[in-house]
């Protein structure tokens, strides 16, 4: 039987979280009736249609990184569009110094 230990003593306190605690908790956009999620401002995003980008990892240099982060949200989407930009002008046959790093294939 699973034992929960109540999340409010009997002061009215509310005690410490454990993680536990957070793993049995829902979105607040599954149980928050609309009308409070609308008046806190909260915007339901719709399901993409279609996916646009992919996820994966890159190494930056720091201070490429820093700048980018700097200009504060949507960083992430400028990088993407400075990438994109740069493909404009280049060819993605081979690496731009010739070399493939041992990255071929992938």
């Amino acid at each position: 039987m699973n034992k929960r230990i109540p999340l409010i003593d009997n002061d009215g306190e509310v005690r410490e979280l454990t993680a536990a605690d957070m793993r049995t908790f829902k979105p607040a956009g599954e149980v928050l009736p609309l009308a409070l999620q609308k008046s806190l401002g909260m915007r339901a995003r719709g399901p993409q249609k279609s996916p646009t980008k992919v996820s994966t990892t890159i190494r930056l240099s720091n201070d490429v990184l820093q700048a980018f982060r700097a200009t504060g949200d949507g960083w992430q989407t400028r990088v993407d569009a400075a990438l994109k930009d740069w493909l404009k002008t280049h060819t993605t046959a081979q690496p731009v110094d010739g070399t493939d790093h041992g990255h071929s294939g992938r």
